[in-house]
């Protein structure tokens, strides 16, 4: 009789446990999304904001907070997130309270190229629009077209990764010969760079006759500063 009793009470407590599962997920299912809370990773300018973002979660003419958990597809939200020409990646996924949580990386730019329709190089040295929120405070690069992007990305990355140039360096322009030309914001001095190539090298040449035209307190005499030549660093006066 205990035994039989034992069976009984096990699946009363069985039937209780799927009855309060099929009840949760019932609920679950039913309950809409009570809130939005977009993040923006790293310090970053507003490229996108957050009422863009919004716009981008409707669906069917709904704002996301209206559509049930059971339909929203967080996979296809990231996805039309990730396709926006100013994000570079999210991540879009549901807290236990009923929040949807989005987490937005932008794309950087590193340099404005003036061109007939001006656009961005961005960190990857892919192309980026210009944005409608945000003008960027990037070195201007003048004579370059979308097919030489590649070829002028890693000086243009050099600039943005040297805290010296990044500081000093406004403009950057490719002038017939393939050669690029370095405008300053202090000096009117132009700076010969050359080919995009030896990097390293000359910009260590230059920063060296830098500080030595800085102690010497003669900067300020030089029309031309030429980097082309190896291991040389080849100045024209005014």
């Amino acid at each position: 009789m205990k035994k039989l009793l034992g069976y009984i009470k096990f699946g009363v407590l069985f039937l209780l446990i799927v009855l309060l599962y099929a009840f949760t997920t019932a609920r679950n299912h039913e309950r809409k999304i009570e809130e939005i809370k977009v993040e923006f990773i790293e310090e970053q300018s507003p490229y996108v904001n957050e009422t863009m973002v919004n716009k981008l979660l409707i669906q069917n003419q709904n704002r996301a907070t209206s559509v049930g958990k059971e339909i929203l597809a967080l996979n296809k939200v990231e996805k039309q997130l990730d396709q926006h020409e100013m994000i570079q990646n999210s991540d879009v996924y549901l807290s236990v309270d009923g929040k949807l949580k989005v987490s937005i990386r932008q794309r950087t730019p590193i340099a404005r190229v003036d061109a007939v329709t001006p656009f961005y190089v961005d960190t990857k040295g892919e192309i980026m629009p210009l944005s409608n929120n945000y003008s960027a405070h990037v070195p201007l690069v003048y004579n370059v077209s979308e097919r030489e992007v590649s070829e002028i990305f890693p000086l243009l990355k050099e600039i943005r990764e040297d805290e010296f140039l990044k500081r000093h360096v406004v403009s950057v322009y490719r002038n017939r010969q393939g050669n690029y030309e370095l405008g300053f914001r202090v000096y009117a001095f132009k700076v010969n760079f050359g080919k995009a190539e030896n990097l390293k090298s000359k910009v260590s040449n230059f920063k060296a006759f830098y500080k030595k035209a800085i102690k010497d307190k003669n900067l300020k005499e030089y029309r031309t500063i030429s980097l082309q030549f190896r291991n040389q660093v080849v100045c024209t006066k005014k």
